[in-house]
């Protein structure tokens, strides 16, 4: 999937670029898969804002994608390919054999006719889903499930994907594309291959309104601000802050691990960090 750039007509059209959008089929997502957005711009049941530059942006429809892949079984051929506004992958439209339709999302290499199929015993092909012990290892995986039956939560960005390494006991080895090594339980299932629009990496905003049209709101730096609202700000002139940088709050904000759950530490068997 090739990226587009345009030509700089503007100062906002330079360096600007978008998705090519050609795997993308079908240009309308199927109205029985829709469900409503409710936006809460950042705040909180009490109206208060607990996640800063939120807020904006334009309206969208939330598509219902089948983390799960309960269907087992049941083969499914692929109807078309759509672009989701609410992430970064592409999503897939099935068809199942029992007329069933759901949204999963397009791995890499998925086209229009193809057939997937999720089970206990299935050919290890791309889009099919089966659970870690049935997948060979070093094969590439994404929508990884942490608890039996919970869903996807792993690999489901766009490009994403995670190596399964060694078998040991009850756990597969997983190498995430950090290259944090965890262990996940052999009965979780997973997704053969790896989530498509890879590129969308390289694609450039460009200008700040794009960033609004996403519901990013601007960010203001720390020491630009006065002292009553950052422990960075004020000062004589411009000043770097002359410390460590912190948040509004006084907690770290580089090279600080605020990782704090010892529930599920002993699944990580390399940290990202050396």
């Amino acid at each position: 999937m090739p990226i587009r750039n345009y030509k700089p007509t503007s100062p906002g059209r330079r360096d600007m670029s978008v998705s090519g959008f050609d795997e993308v089929t079908k240009k309308k997502p199927r109205k029985q898969l829709l469900a409503k957005k409710t936006r809460t711009s950042g705040r909180n049941n009490q109206g208060r804002i607990t996640m800063r530059r939120r807020g904006g942006g334009h309206k969208r429809q939330v598509r219902v994608v089948d983390f799960r892949r309960d269907k087992f079984g049941v083969p499914a051929r692929v109807e078309g390919i759509e672009y989701d506004p609410n992430r970064s992958a592409r999503i897939a439209l099935l068809c199942y054999a029992d007329g069933e339709r759901r949204y999963i999302l397009a791995a890499a290499g998925l086209t229009v006719g193809e057939q997937v199929v999720s089970g206990e015993k299935v050919e290890v092909r791309t889009g099919n889903a089966m659970r870690l012990a049935n997948i060979p290892l070093g094969t590439l995986v994404h929508n990884v499930e942490l608890a039996p039956g919970g869903g996807g939560k792993m690999a489901r960005a766009a490009g994403t994907g995670v190596q399964l390494m060694a078998k040991e006991g009850d756990f597969a080895l997983l190498r995430m594309r950090s290259g944090e090594v965890r262990k996940v339980r052999l009965e979780c299932l997973a997704t053969v291959g790896q989530v498509g629009n890879a590129d969308h990496e390289n694609v450039s905003i460009g200008k700040a309104g794009r960033s609004r049209w996403l519901g990013r709101r601007p960010k203001v730096r720390g020491v630009a601000m006065n002292p009553v609202d950052h422990p960075m700000g004020g000062g004589e002139g411009k000043t770097s802050g002359g410390g460590h940088p912190v948040s509004p709050w006084g907690q770290p904000a580089k090279g600080f691990r605020t990782r704090n759950n010892p529930r599920t530490d002993n699944m990580i068997v390399a940290r990202r960090r050396k």
